[in-house]
């Protein structure tokens, strides 16, 4: 498998301009992975090259936040041999829905597709500790934190340097620029 960056790139899945992102900070850019993972080929390499990193921690079921987790813990999963759920909001907060289930102490890993502040994997995590499961390990493809994330067995696939920045001090609302919610979750 080619470089990451380099498949992003190719797929123009690495975006320019004001953006607003789920996490509510502004940054210049954007990772849209779904540009990448549309192509079944290339997203079943990525689950497998995640997937590599956690077999040792022996997971039972794979779970992502929807939705930029949801392809990614189905290939993931797939490569593991294990069952993928995915949470999903549903009056502002993250949900086991579907019928989907987690049993009391069963391995969980946890996926997400682009960490900047981690909301929505500890959102996951306090999920699968609802249902009494153990979070065995945390996987993502690009991780853009500008700080140290503490979460268990974290594994990114590409560690990108990208500027975010607090509403009040972003430049480009300071400049008048437009910004776009490319995310599924608007604020």
């Amino acid at each position: 498998m080619a470089n990451l960056e380099e498949l992003l790139r190719k797929n123009e899945a690495i975006l320019s301009g004001h953006f607003r992102l789920s996490s509510g900070l502004h940054s210049d850019t954007y990772i849209q992975t779904a540009k990448l993972l549309q192509h079944p080929p290339l997203a079943e390499l990525i689950g497998e090259k995640l997937g590599r990193k956690f077999i040792e921690a022996s997971p039972e079921v794979v779970i992502g936040p929807a939705l930029g987790g949801i392809i990614l813990s189905f290939v993931v999963a797939r490569f593991l041999g294990v069952r993928s759920i995915f949470a999903e909001r549903k009056e502002g907060r993250l949900q086991i829905r579907r019928g989907f289930e987690i049993k009391k102490r069963e391995k969980v890993l946890v996926v997400e597709d682009v960490v900047t502040t981690a909301l929505s994997v500890r959102e996951t995590i306090e999920v699968v500790k609802t249902f009494g499961g153990l979070v065995v390990g945390v996987g993502c493809l690009v991780d853009r934190s500008q700080n140290h994330l503490d979460l268990p067995n974290f594994h990114a696939l590409l560690k990108l340097e990208i500027k975010t920045y607090q509403p009040e001090n972003c430049p480009f609302c300071q400049q008048g620029i437009p910004f776009f919610y490319p995310g599924s979750r608007q604020n």
